[in-house]
């Protein structure tokens, strides 16, 4: 890897690291998607083996899922454990009140369930993540929608200023396809001054399973950097 890279994975290590510290003995955890959650999965995996932790994991999505296998996680579900303890995931852009952009890997509806279900949200990200504004360099909202409402919820969200993009498989023909069945609208708003207002005129639209706006939702942020982390409290 270059050096570049380096650091930014061991900026994610390092966030990780220090949201798995929380997790205690028969802690129902959420299990979050991504490279960043991925090290969170894997330092899981590590004090199940090492420590003997006792835990139980509700991955959010396929990807989650392997990885907790593959590290030795017990897996449980929401309908034998409605209520979690803790969700340790990662984002894709985080604003000075803890608003979150997340999706860019498709598992925002997922992601989103859990994380309601929890009774803590974590996030793990290194501090490339970390913007002003949600939305800055023209990040989009991923739009998670039913596919037949494809044509309605483009037109729509032109209608209420964004920029919607279908988002295209690699490695495929067509559109990605969702862990549910669904597709995703990447819609680019500019900065984002109201998120929660956002959030509001996406979800009514006929359509729109889920959007990649967490609101209010983390409870702490750790952003890794390459000689330590930074940590972030909601007020």
């Amino acid at each position: 890897m270059k050096p570049d890279r380096n650091r930014a994975e061991k900026a994610k290590k390092n966030a990780a690291h220090e949201a798995v510290k929380h997790i205690k003995n028969d802690f129902i955890v959420g299990l979050g998607s991504g490279s960043t959650a991925a090290y969170a999965i894997e330092e899981i995996g590590d004090r199940v083996k090492l420590e003997g932790l006792r835990v139980l994991g509700v991955p959010t999505s396929y990807q989650a899922f392997l990885l907790a296998v593959k590290h030795r996680i017990p897996i449980t579900t929401l309908e034998e454990h409605p209520t979690l303890d803790l969700t340790i995931d990662g984002a894709d852009q985080i604003d000075q009140e803890l608003n979150l952009i997340k999706g860019m890997g498709g598992a925002l509806a997922r992601e989103k369930i859990v994380a309601s279900a929890s009774k803590k949200l974590f996030i793990v990200a290194d501090e490339s993540k970390k913007v002003r504004i949600l939305g800055e360099n023209s990040h989009p909202v991923p739009i998670e929608i039913l596919p037949f409402s494809t044509p309605l919820v483009t037109r729509k969200i032109r209608e209420i200023g964004g920029e919607p993009i279908l988002r295209e498989g690699k490695g495929k023909v067509g559109p990605v396809i969702t862990d549910n069945g669904n597709a995703i609208i990447d819609a680019d708003f500019a900065l984002i001054h109201k998120p929660a207002e956002l959030e509001r005129k996406l979800k009514v639209l006929t359509g729109v399973v889920e959007t990649g706006l967490f609101v209010k939702m983390a409870n702490l942020v750790y952003l890794g950097k390459d000689s330590g982390v930074e940590r972030l409290v909601r007020k």
